[in-house]
């Protein structure tokens, strides 16, 4: 999961709709399933969590317990944009694949989201 974040933040700029790598029966998150990200924690199978909280605060802890911060915002095309307060930025895309929840980074690499 470290490489994901490194990777994630070495690679800030924005993507475009058009250019996220969905596979087929990929589906994007609706409207009110993105508002609903406000208040819940994300846990990946590396055990790294994401925390989106009231108010667009975010933190993505470490398996190691080490935290970054910043905040989140819902871009048009439907992405969760994260601003760090070190400078760093990058888009995600959540979809459903079946019955998972994925993050899609930009540079297409794919991480499930482990069920509650």
């Amino acid at each position: 999961m470290i490489r994901f974040v490194i990777l994630a933040l070495l690679t800030a700029a924005p993507v475009a709709a058009a250019d996220w790598p969905m596979k087929p029966g990929d589906t994007r998150l609706s409207s009110q399933e993105l508002d609903a990200l406000a208040g819940q924690t994300l846990t990946f199978y590396d055990d790294g969590q994401s925390k989106f909280s009231v108010g667009g605060a975010y933190s993505y802890t470490y398996a190691s317990g080490e935290s970054a911060f910043g905040t989140y915002s819902i871009a048009e095309d439907g992405s969760v944009c994260i601003a760090y307060r070190n400078g760093f930025s990058r888009c995600d895309l959540y979809v459903h694949s079946g019955e998972r929840l994925i993050l899609i980074d930009q540079k297409g690499d794919r991480y499930p989201v482990r069920p509650e």
